[in-house]
């Protein structure tokens, strides 16, 4: 049996995800291989921000989902998609999140560069010129939307898309402990697929 298999806390955590429990990668390799109390770490966080008393298991999921996708690990991708769905995510919303990740990557680039260029008017004064229909009513409700929209520009590091889609949950109603939660778990999630 490899160490892998024999570490408790990593088969808590893909039974708890429904990842295959042969999966592996180096960093948990080497991590399991000397008990790092980072594997700890990561099962309590994981779980912890999927259990936010600010969204639903759900919309957790989702948010999830939508960072797994951005970082394109397929592993966790899938087993996102199937969490959200036992929640009741519908095989609409679940492309959703993805046409959601896919459009924030657009943006994500071209403000931050519009940013970078520091006021550059030609820049911030001629029209992007890109079509962005999914953002107008969509089928999760625009202020999931929103919110999966604000963490996908924290973790892709676009400042102005932060400020405003921060603005706009607001708008939709959101309040700063559901905004923080889900940006911790944007964070999480980030980190959990940099190690399985």
């Amino acid at each position: 049996m490899s160490t892998l298999t024999n570490n408790e806390t990593i088969m808590n955590l893909f039974q708890d995800l429904g990842i295959d429990p042969e999966h592996t990668s180096i960093p948990l390799a080497r991590m399991a291989a000397v008990d790092s109390k980072s594997i700890r770490d990561l099962k309590l966080n994981v779980s912890g921000m999927l259990n936010s008393k600010n969204m639903t298991k759900k919309e957790a999921y989702m948010v999830a989902l939508s960072a797994a996708a951005n970082e394109k690990h397929d592993v966790l991708t899938v087993a996102f998609e199937n969490l959200a769905k036992k929640e009741g995510a519908t095989d609409e919303e679940i492309a959703e999140v993805h046409a959601c990740v896919s459009i924030m990557n657009v943006n994500n680039i071209f403000y931050r560069f519009r940013h970078f260029m520091g006021g550059n008017e030609y820049y911030d004064k001629t029209p992007a010129g890109l079509r962005m229909s999914v953002m107008m009513s969509p089928v999760m409700g625009k202020g999931l939307f929103e919110l999966i929209s604000l963490v996908l520009s924290a973790i892709n590091g676009c400042e102005r898309c932060v400020t405003s889609h921060e603005h706009s949950v607001k708008e939709q109603g959101a309040s700063e402990p559901r905004i923080y939660d889900a940006i911790r778990l944007g964070a999480v999630i980030k980190g959990l697929c940099v190690t399985i």
